[in-house]
């Protein structure tokens, strides 16, 4: 209801309808959408259909809502791709209000909205809003009123309205704010600098910082700033270098000052209060007068994104990168003409394998800004245009058959849940290969010659519940008798069901083995079989 205003006039039958009809579009698009990305990856920008939709967008959003809570362990391609398209739809919806956002005047200094577009982007599927984030600050302001009527009943911070914009003149006034402000957060509330898990992306977003009470500086900077401007105290951010802080001025109004007029406050360090030289001290380094400089909110937002981009170059090579895809997103939306990292997006588009017509875009978009990155350009679109031509050259699919006598070794089929002998963990098979397919330098690097049976024995693409996918020998793996769900968000891509015991294969991969269904259940009921005359 929260899209209908109770003052207009609905006729409901026609709103239904109109319902109706997009939720029958959104499942057919959801379920093409298997045979159409099942031997790549689902683009990550580009739905064209999507795009081009008839009616409300709310009601398809809805939809693929609905297939999200459909029961848990039923349906799981259609709730891969559903995710897919919704995580699309909300992103292109948000970046879209980021960039309506930074086109406003810089008199309009809401440093909250613009780091919760960021928290929205990077969690599009997170019920993650203005209106709820600032209520739960609103009840963290009401109870520093509630401490500084203690310290000055008479407060004139405490006559402020809701969403009224005044500001406090007197500084032992702004001071009693403060003061209230640090027993509530950091002793009442236990708000702390997360020093122990400092590179956290967790840190960076705004709903979490006010879940998890920790953040880095310039999130708990932000949240610090926010409340203090609401209670008067006209705080200003300072983008100083390795340590986010606030700066509040100490000097007469009207008066020419300079950095020593400020006091620096450490919102990640419980609001302690530097002065020039103790904020030197903080990063051990002397630091010119500019950078001590109040920041506008494009900058501020830069630097959080900026952070978050470091962040998604630490992510494993068995990740989809998509804190790095998403951060680079966000930065080229506020900076688009940044060579270095358009040359970055089109290489990690490449090295994904997605989207090949967006990196020749990308790449001419790069020898446009700067011709003098020719050369990396020109390798990039070779190998890209290659790639493209190796696509539609593509025929068919290839079909392997357990009853096929170069099979006769495989032991195991997709869908069966494996524990890995070694290392322990828990896998589902979704592809097998009568000997290691992988290149020499694979099997020596991974040392694989040193196994019994070496290269010469059947290899197994699994997904392992730690996210991961990894392709194991035979000798390596027994099946788990106590079977799991496996965790890993690349399930649905290649099962539509888990049974409790095993995963049944989607269509597109059954066509790729049509043989292993009916081999998973006579593995299965031999197991069971053979579990329940032990227990007899």
């Amino acid at each position: 209801m929260k899209h209908y205003s109770p003052t207009d006039y609905v006729n409901w039958l026609e709103e239904y309808k109109v319902r109706q009809k997009a939720g029958l579009e959104a499942r057919k698009i959801v379920a093409s959408f298997s045979k159409r990305f099942f031997s790549e990856h689902v683009p990550c920008n580009g739905f064209s259909d999507i795009e081009n939709l008839e009616g409300p967008e709310i009601f398809f959003e809805d939809e693929l809502v609905c297939i999200l809570n459909m029961e848990g362990r039923k349906a799981l391609t259609w709730k891969y791709y559903a995710k897919k398209i919704l995580y699309y739809l909300r992103q292109q919806k948000i970046l879209n209000n980021l960039k309506a956002f930074l086109q406003q005047p810089d008199d309009y200094e809401s440093y909250l909205e613009g780091a919760i577009y960021i928290d929205q982007y990077c969690n599009p599927l997170s019920d993650i809003s203005l209106k709820d984030i600032q209520a739960q600050i609103d009840s963290i302001v009401e109870l520093v009123c509630k401490t500084l009527r203690g310290i000055n009943s008479r407060h004139p911070s405490l006559a402020f309205k809701a969403g009224e914009s005044s500001m406090i003149m007197e500084i032992e006034l702004q001071s009693q704010v403060l003061d209230a402000m640090n027993y509530v957060l950091y002793d009442q509330l236990k708000f702390k600098g997360n020093r122990m898990d400092y590179y956290n992306a967790l840190n960076l977003y705004m709903h979490q910082v006010l879940i998890r009470r920790t953040g880095i500086p310039i999130s708990m900077s932000l949240l610090y700033l926010t409340i203090a401007r609401q209670l008067g105290v006209p705080l200003e951010p300072v983008n100083f270098p390795s340590h986010f802080l606030l700066r509040w001025c100490q000097g007469a109004e009207g008066a020419t000052l300079d950095i020593f007029d400020y006091i620096y406050i450490d919102a990640f360090g419980k609001g302690k209060q530097l002065t020039v030289k103790e904020c030197e001290y903080l990063i051990g380094q002397h630091v010119t007068a500019a950078l001590y400089g109040v920041v506008n909110v494009k900058k501020v937002l830069q630097r959080m994104v900026g952070n978050l981009l470091s962040l998604g170059k630490r992510e494993g090579i068995d990740q989809s990168y998509q804190l790095l895809r998403d951060s680079l997103d966000l930065y080229l939306a506020m900076y688009p003409d940044q060579v270095q990292l358009l040359l970055l997006q089109a290489r990690l588009y490449f090295h994904l394998g997605i989207w090949p017509e967006k990196v020749l875009d990308i790449l001419q978009h790069i020898q446009t800004l700067d011709p003098g990155q020719h050369g990396a350009v020109g390798y990039l679109v070779q190998h890209t245009l290659e790639h493209i031509e190796r696509k539609k050259e593509e025929v068919g699919v290839e079909v392997k058959l357990r009853s096929h006598e170069k099979h006769r070794d495989v032991c195991y089929s997709i869908g069966l849940i494996m524990k890995h002998k070694r290392y322990g963990y828990n896998c589902v098979i979704y592809g097998w290969d009568p000997t290691c397919m992988m290149g020499h330098e694979w099997i020596r690097n991974m040392n694989v010659h040193s196994l019994p049976h070496g290269h010469h024995q059947p290899f197994y693409n699994v997904l392992v519940e730690d996210g991961s996918c990894r392709y194991a020998a035979q000798e390596n793996l027994e099946y788990n008798v106590e079977p799991q769900e496996i965790s890993h968000p690349d399930v649905g891509r290649y099962f539509s069901e888990f049974t409790g015991t095993h995963y049944i294969p989607n269509a597109e991969l059954e066509i790729r083995y049509p043989e292993d269904l009916e081999s998973v259940y006579e593995t299965v009921q031999n197991i069971y079989s053979a579990k329940k005359e032990d227990v007899e």
